[in-house]
């Protein structure tokens, strides 16, 4: 077979002849020859399976730069990094999910107040940080209060102010009063205050590249929970008899599993499970996950630090979560589990119930 015309091969690879010179122009899909004479575009019929390549990589919506180091790889690499690519979208769309729904939670949500036949409902609570067995010093903070609950792990030699500061710039939305529709708005302006905090934290050591820290936290409304959440601090929540994790770690290990490069039992102890990809602190991506959770009398709400994830069975600590009844007895026993288990981390916890207020 000889040479395709442009109009034949576009409707040999399902691009149009306006793509074609586009992707010429831009050396991802050169010609095999060019009529030197009337400047018509000839391709070779071993040019088409690269160009249906192109085609179903552009409807899945991949930017051309990427497309065109995918058209360089063998079959393998560029199978992965497809499935990278794949990966990434998910993770947007679910955290565009989660937005949307939280949007949706507060056009529809008119009246923030229970309804007249349902219970009020509150939250009791508690906080504990340990050093652990290991480590010197103490570089987690922890909080509980009657609307704010928040974890943060700091890191790098200011790392123990650093998560004050960002626990601290927090403490503000403990006054309340919050309207329901101004509730996206306040939680991003708190996280930006929590990341300013932070820098100044850094602006006062040596180097700005000294402070660092994740922050979860999550702000009580009355019958809800908004959730803030940056690096790989972590929210379970114990409803019933079944434990879920609520958060979602933003951690280069995570992200190798979310791309199928790794499974969840290689992740548990890959050696750079703890290395961020998200966090507060210089030149980091702060970029928080929000979301509201819908509250139901008899939730558990655990908030820990990766003191306590990454070392303690998640059995163990659903057992502890059952079984224990007041929050200050079952932080003090998960931060026992943490240390029962070597304590090469300094652990916090945070646990707070839902419960029925009587009237």
């Amino acid at each position: 077979m000889g040479l395709l015309t442009i109009g034949t091969f576009a409707k040999a690879s399902r691009l149009s002849p306006k793509a074609l010179r586009l992707y010429d122009e831009l050396g991802l899909l050169t010609p095999a020859r060019v009529d030197p004479v009337t400047g018509y575009r000839l391709y070779a019929p071993e040019q088409l399976d690269q160009a249906r390549l192109i085609a179903w990589l552009r409807r899945l919506g991949m930017p051309l730069a990427r497309i065109q180091r995918i058209c360089t790889l063998e079959a393998g690499p560029a199978a992965r990094e497809i499935r990278a690519f794949w990966a990434h979208v998910e993770a947007d769309t679910a955290a565009r999910r989660d937005l949307a729904t939280f949007l949706i939670d507060h056009l529809t949500w008119k009246d923030p107040a229970m309804p007249p036949t349902a219970k009020p409902l509150g939250i009791r609570y508690a906080a504990l940080s340990d050093t652990g067995l290991v480590r010197e010093s103490n570089q987690d903070t922890a909080y509980a209060g009657s609307r704010l609950l928040a974890i943060a792990d700091g890191f790098g030699s200011a790392g123990a102010p650093a998560s004050a500061a960002a626990v601290a710039a927090l403490k503000r939305l403990e006054a309340g009063g919050i309207p329901a529709g101004n509730l996206l708005n306040v939680l991003e302006d708190a996280v930006d205050q929590a990341k300013q905090a932070v820098h100044g934290v850094a602006r006062t050591g040596s180097s700005a590249e000294e402070a660092g820290t994740t922050l979860t936290a999550m702000l009580w409304t009355g019958s809800q929970l908004a959730l803030v959440h940056i690096g790989d601090s972590r929210v379970y929540l114990l409803r019933g008899h079944e434990l879920f994790q609520i958060t979602h770690d933003h951690t280069v290990v995570q992200s190798m599993v979310d791309d199928g490069r790794l499974s969840p039992e290689e992740a548990a102890s890959h050696p750079q499970r703890s290395l961020l990809i998200r966090a507060l602190g210089h030149g980091a991506d702060a970029t928080p996950d929000i979301r509201l959770q819908d509250a139901q009398p008899h939730d558990r709400y655990l908030l820990c630090s990766d003191g306590l994830s990454t070392v303690a069975a998640i059995d163990e600590i659903r057992r502890v979560l059952s079984e224990i009844s007041e929050p200050e007895h079952a932080v003090r026993q998960l931060v026992a589990l943490a240390n029962d288990s070597g304590g090469p981390d300094n652990v916090s916890c945070v646990v707070a119930d839902v419960v029925e207020l009587q009237q």
